[in-house]
């Protein structure tokens, strides 16, 4: 199953997958298999320590649609930063800071 999300004029399809859960312990003992399973299987997996839920391994694709998401916002947040009152051109800085 996919799910489709809309960045600005880019859509990007990521795959719905299980999270399948593995201590660390295990991680350590399998690691080859555990990024097999990640890179090619597209898996997405949760490595726990003391029952606790750690970190994720994800595939590379996974991680490049976090990235462009984590853009995207930052992008927004700094066209809003430029709305705001009080905000100084950059031409301005640069000449401040003889740059």
């Amino acid at each position: 199953m996919y799910i489709k999300y809309k960045l600005t004029e880019m859509y990007i399809w990521t795959r719905i997958a299980k999270m399948n859960t593995l201590s660390t312990i295990e991680a350590r003992e399998n690691f080859s298999e555990l990024l097999n399973r990640s890179a090619y299987g597209k898996e997405r997996i949760i490595l726990t320590r003391r029952g606790k839920n750690l970190v994720a391994v994800v595939p590379i694709e996974d991680l490049k649609i976090l990235e462009a998401i984590e853009d995207k916002l930052d992008l927004e947040e700094a066209k809003e930063a430029l709305k705001e009152s009080g905000s100084v051109p950059w031409k301005k800085v640069k000449a401040e800071l003889s740059l």
